[in-house]
């Protein structure tokens, strides 16, 4: 008998989940990041941009706290299209003038395009792997009389 059969292992669901993992442990520690420095002095950067100080605060605290939710799998299509308009104000407010691959020692913005491209497959499919979004669908398919 193959180890295979005896613990069968979906190849998509963990390399979907490790995608999510990685998604939400790169905002998780960009949020810690943001803690660690301060949201008052995070918010002094923004307004050197010309945001409001105030968006340090939903910025920070989505990226700690939404990271957190999106390695254990829960509200994925939300937080990961909360992250992909992140993304966008990250590179339209502040890297899009460094160009793709960034110049003069600024950074560019390709980490951004490929953060913001897992986001968006994340938030078109779901929470596709090992997670709590598939445990709550399962339990929902099984009340409503689905095959689980």
């Amino acid at each position: 008998m193959k180890l295979r059969r005896i613990f069968h292992v979906n190849k998509n669901a963990v390399a979907l989940t490790l995608l999510r993992v990685v998604l939400g442990l790169t905002f998780l520690f960009h949020g810690w990041q943001k803690m660690q420095m301060g949201l008052d002095n995070v918010g002094g950067y923004f307004v050197s941009l010309g945001l409001p100080s105030w968006l340090a605060y939903v910025v920070g605290n989505l990226e700690l706290f939404g990271g957190l939710l999106l390695i254990v799998g829960m509200l994925t299509r939300y937080i990961s299209l909360a992250f992909v308009v992140v993304m966008i104000g990250a590179v339209f407010s502040a890297k899009f003038g460094n160009g793709f691959l960034g110049a003069e020692g600024k950074p560019g913005f390709e980490i951004d395009v490929v953060l913001m491209t897992i986001g968006a497959f994340f938030a078109i499919t779901g929470s596709t792997g090992y997670s709590v979004d598939a445990v709550f669908k399962r339990q929902s398919q099984a009340v409503d009389g689905h095959k689980a």
